[in-house]
């Protein structure tokens, strides 16, 4: 008889989205830019492929989704679906990507209200963009909760469950 305890890993029950908006300075295809739209392609790869990531938004034919513009005309937006947290974190602020954001002011508006949500999702559901701008508006005028939160503010999937 052994004492040996195995544990069984469990498939995750709860996927984190994330949605961020950004409020372009200049248009897309303007020189001032044109650094951004360089490194949209080599950063959205290296999202594909690191741990954790699950799923982010492209416009059909192309890969990423900067022509699309749900959050208004000069608005884009990064929508995202990650195994946890922390998968998020990692690739936001430990990885080749920081390094973009350290330049965001280049190419983006300074935002007055909160511009990034996170929410817990079923492992599996894909969100509508509709939701991921609702979850934008709720942050907006509730302030953060279980529905819509942020790195700062975060709660857990149970925390998020137990909330409804």
């Amino acid at each position: 008889m052994s004492d040996h305890t195995s544990t069984v890993s469990r498939p995750a029950r709860f996927h984190l989205a994330q949605l961020n908006v950004a409020s372009l300075r200049f248009p897309l295809d303007d020189p001032r830019t044109a650094d951004f739209v360089a490194l949209l392609e080599p950063i959205n790869a290296l999202a594909d492929e690191v741990p954790g990531f699950v799923w982010r938004l492209t416009e059909e034919g192309r890969p990423d989704a900067t022509g699309m513009r749900p959050a208004g005309e000069d608005v884009i937006v990064n929508y995202s679906v990650w195994e946890s947290a922390g998968a998020l974190w990692d690739f936001v602020y430990r990885s080749p990507h920081l390094e973009v954001m350290r330049r965001r002011r280049d190419w983006f508006r300074r935002h007055e209200e909160p511009h990034l949500v996170l929410w817990w999702v079923p492992a599996g559901r894909i969100p509508p963009v509709a939701e991921a701008l609702e979850r934008l508006a709720l942050l907006r005028e509730q302030g953060p909760s279980p529905r819509a939160f942020t790195f700062a503010s975060s709660y857990t999937a149970e925390e998020a469950a137990a909330a409804g």
